[in-house]
């Protein structure tokens, strides 16, 4: 059996070139990522210091607000923005840029272990939280409701900013992005449901809807509108979004919404109108 010597050539030749080409690629996208880096490390300033617990089980927990001027700011906001914001059906459509970090175990004044959580906002709006309580109480809602769906944790709002103390444990360096993420985005996705109307015989009386959420946390975090014909609901923040019509009237005032945080369903009990 004879070889062919110029087609083994050939295809090491083939072969060597390839390696050569996925060398410069691999140069080539190392000086992009140091030239323009998606991420970068900083070393945020102290802040305020919010103590809290978790729901329900009662653990103590304390919330590092810190403040650097390399975290994006937000849009522009009044006070009179801000109430008409907290008062309509969907205060989510406020993006407040921040930089959630990982949780750490410190120890607090009575030598007590306790968890410790560190956001990260842009550093001219937090002076505009501490000029004004209503932007204070704000942000820190916000922050609770962002490592709240982070790391699937519910947190007491019975919470309490510390006087002396701007940040309880030692000051750790964050990872954020300098690029923005793609303006276009997925769209929300519809929960699985099922409806049901009681009696299964008969004229019903109730319509009843069951709607899995997984991941959702807490009943705060949904926004339900119920209509006479026609059911919306939004978990927030931007986790689910339900949009339907059904073939019954129903008493809006006396319907009864619950959520199982257990087996996290929603609930909704309507009664039918004859």
């Amino acid at each position: 059996m004879t070889t062919d010597c110029s087609l083994l050539k050939s295809e090491l030749e083939l072969q060597r070139q390839e390696e050569i080409y996925q060398q410069l690629l691999l140069k080539t996208m190392e000086k992009m990522q140091t030239e323009n880096p998606e991420s970068k490390v900083i070393l945020p300033q102290p802040g305020m210091c919010v103590k809290t617990v978790t729901e329900p089980g009662k653990q103590k927990v304390f919330v590092n607000i810190c403040q650097s001027s390399s975290v994006p700011a937000p849009g522009d906001l009044s006070r009179e923005e801000l109430v008409e914001l907290l008062q309509s059906d969907d205060p989510s459509g406020y993006r407040l840029p921040m930089s959630l970090g990982e949780p750490h175990v410190e120890m607090d004044n009575k030598s007590e272990g306790c968890t410790v959580y560190d956001v990260v906002i842009n550093q001219e709006f937090f002076q505009k939280c501490q000029k004004d309580t209503l932007f204070q109480q704000f942000v820190i809602l916000v922050s609770f409701e962002g490592l709240e769906n982070k790391y699937n944790l519910e947190l007491s709002r019975d919470w309490k900013v510390l006087k002396n103390r701007k940040f309880l444990g030692s000051v750790s360096e964050q990872n954020i992005r300098t690029k923005s993420r793609p303006i276009i985005q997925e769209m929300q996705p519809q929960p699985e449901f099922t409806l049901l109307v009681e009696p299964l015989a008969g004229d019903p009386e109730y319509l009843i809807a069951e709607i899995k959420l997984p991941g959702v946390a807490a009943s705060r975090s949904l926004v339900l509108d119920i209509g006479e014909d026609r059911l919306v609901l939004n978990a927030r923040p931007s986790l689910f979004h339900l949009d339907i019509f059904h073939p019954f009237f129903v008493n809006q005032e006396d319907s009864v919404a619950l959520y199982n945080t257990s087996n996290q369903v929603l609930t909704v009990t309507m009664p039918v109108v004859s």
